[in-house]
């Protein structure tokens, strides 16, 4: 029975200190576990990529507190089977018994009504809810039901990760163990498996069940060899989603609209989630083209919204419209680089001081204090532009944003060295 299993299953830990990775949530003294050794828990979403440990994580709490779990897939059930799972949780509910955690697989995947079905259980204790989902729950959960829940980021698993799980694997597993089994070059696994779990499971355990005899040795030829001839069990689960999603977004960036429009029908095809891909659209926008092409991001936002209201198969129009007019959109990423700079420069110089001149001063005592003192209102200029300080003096002659070389912001590099002179001139 236990060799029928999927390895990934098999190997599935059981306790915080078996689980691997996440150390930023689980290791010695991190919020997570502080809060599960409490014996608290209270009702999360984890957001991550896929394979990287949410669903285990859920089981893990569920048995290390002794509560009831009761767990629902958010692609298979509706309405109704909420709230059968929320009616087996009142009746679990007597003396002192700590509520059960409710586990809701692709949370994201919930609409609207059923997500209000949760809320009421959720805020009056009934359940615990643990939500797992890959996309961000800013934009799939609704706002009453996110702001009483937790949300905690799950991160792709690092090459020393993926090393412990492989050698679990070969070492504890009861098939595997009786293998004699050499790890010669793990490079190929590591690289297929984009930092899942659950992905390299399944590699390993293909490219050893296509082995003859107990004695099997990995190298990156074979991985890659066995891989090429099992693509379809490989990706059985479309596990080459973000695989896709990447060479689309790279595409785009890379001006070849041929390219993106090929990958966009790969991802239509393979029946991805159109609001996923306009998201996408929707951050490329901003991220990518941005201030090269200002119009983009309203034309991205424009995407998500029809795309929103009409559904396929005719979004693939809209989505096939804004892909070509971004991929064939002058590109910056200033804007995305002068925000990632700034917070840089917070994290390092901390929380400086705001010039008195500049600070809100709503009282007698803070004017007294000099705050609003010597501001310059720029309406009260020629060309409502006057030059003065706004940054603290700690940086004063900081610089974040570079405008670069495309039409768009030629002009606006002009502008900023009519106003503020050499400032810009470097």
């Amino acid at each position: 029975m236990m060799s029928n299993q999927p390895l990934a299953e098999r190997l599935r830990p059981k306790t915080l200190d078996d689980y691997i990775g996440q150390q930023h949530l689980v290791g010695k003294g991190a919020v997570l576990r502080k809060m599960i050794e409490s014996g608290n828990i209270s009702s999360i979403i984890l957001w991550g990529p896929p394979g990287v440990g949410k669903t285990t994580l859920a089981k893990i709490i569920a048995n290390t507190l002794d509560r009831p779990f009761y767990t629902l897939s958010a692609v298979s059930s509706g309405v109704k089977d909420v709230r059968e799972a929320i009616d087996k949780a009142k009746k679990t509910q007597f003396f002192n018994r700590p509520n059960p955690i409710l586990f809701i697989d692709e949370i994201h995947r919930f609409s609207k009504s059923q997500q209000d079905s949760l809320l009421a259980s959720v805020e009056q204790g009934i359940v615990t809810l643990i939500g797992a989902t890959t996309e961000n729950p800013s934009f799939e959960v609704i706002s009453p039901l996110l702001s009483r829940c937790q949300v905690y980021v799950l991160q792709y698993l690092e090459k020393d990760d993926l090393a412990k799980i492989v050698e679990m694997a070969i070492t504890k597993d009861l098939v595997l163990k009786e293998k004699k089994i050499t790890i010669e070059e793990n490079e190929a696994m590591f690289r297929y498996s984009g930092g899942d779990a659950r992905k390299l499971l399944n590699v390993l355990e293909l490219v050893i069940n296509a082995e003859d005899g107990d004695e099997v040795v990995i190298t990156n030829e074979i991985v890659t060899d066995r891989l090429q001839k099992n693509l379809a069990i490989y990706d059985k689960n479309g596990e080459m989603h973000f695989d896709i999603i990447s060479a689309f977004i790279k595409s785009i960036r890379g001006s070849d609209p041929d390219a993106a429009v090929y990958w966009l029908a790969r991802m239509i095809e393979g029946g991805e989630d159109a609001k996923f891909i306009a998201r996408r659209l929707l951050i490329l926008a901003a991220e990518d083209v941005g201030l090269a092409n200002p119009n983009a991001l309203l034309l991205a936002q424009s995407t998500f919204d029809a795309v929103h209201k009409i559904g396929m198969p005719e979004s693939r129009i809209i989505l096939s419209e804004c892909t070509i007019y971004l991929a064939t959109s002058p590109k910056s990423n200033s804007a995305y680089s002068a925000i990632d700079a700034a917070i840089a420069l917070v994290k390092s110089a901390g929380d400086l001081p705001v010039p008195l001149h500049i600070r809100n001063a709503p009282t007698k005592l803070m004017k007294d204090l000099g705050y609003g003192k010597d501001y310059k209102y720029a309406h009260s200029y020629d060309n409502n532009f006057v030059e003065q300080e706004f940054l603290p003096k700690e940086i004063k002659n900081e610089r974040f944003y570079f405008p670069q070389n495309n039409p768009t912001e030629a002009k606006i590099l002009e502008k900023l060295k009519s106003w503020w002179g050499k400032r810009f001139e470097k």
